[in-house]
């Protein structure tokens, strides 16, 4: 039985060489091609329609800037947020926090929205003489667009010499 199988593994080994395919040269060749891009969303800025404007009130208790904007068609107000900065440019944007962007707004997307940001939340950025920059943006798909932006300085004492300038819009 020992010599059968020794015959069969001799017979095998000498016809597995022969039964293998023979050898080839390959090539693949097509002259079709493909190219692609890509481009990052691009989201409108609001646009200011309307002078700002720093209201001092009575010996500056309950002064506020009030802006006039307009988001761009197709965005809403859910879309903007307002960040603020101060001495302008170059300096860095951040969200205002500790106020209520919703509750300060008035308006609608078809006429314009009117923002009141009272002074007394600004607190140390609108010092004597120094100059704040709000903007708003628009926010959508992870994007922020630039900014409509204006740029206020509370003047010296209860808002004598204060005042309020839009500006130009970023390109």
């Amino acid at each position: 039985m020992v010599g059968k199988a020794v015959v069969a593994a001799s017979l095998f080994a000498v016809l597995l060489p022969a039964l293998a395919p023979p050898a080839t040269d390959a090539a693949w060749q097509h002259s079709e091609a493909a190219s692609g891009s890509f481009a990052a969303a691009t989201i409108p800025a609001p646009t200011l329609n309307g002078h700002c404007s720093y209201i001092p009130n009575l010996l500056g208790l309950g002064a506020h800037v009030r802006i006039h904007w307009r988001a761009p068609q197709g965005y809403s107000f859910a879309d903007a947020e307002l960040q603020a900065s101060t001495g302008g440019l170059g300096s860095v944007l951040a969200p205002l926090t500790g106020f209520s962007f919703t509750s300060t707004t008035t308006g609608s997307a078809a006429t314009g929205y009117v923002t009141d940001v009272p002074v007394n939340l600004l607190g140390g950025l609108l010092g004597l003489g120094s100059e704040l920059q709000l903007t708003i943006v628009m926010k959508r798909y992870g994007w922020t667009s630039n900014g409509a932006s204006v740029a206020t300085n509370a003047g010296l004492v209860a808002g004598l010499g204060s005042s309020c300038r839009n500006l130009p819009p970023a390109s």
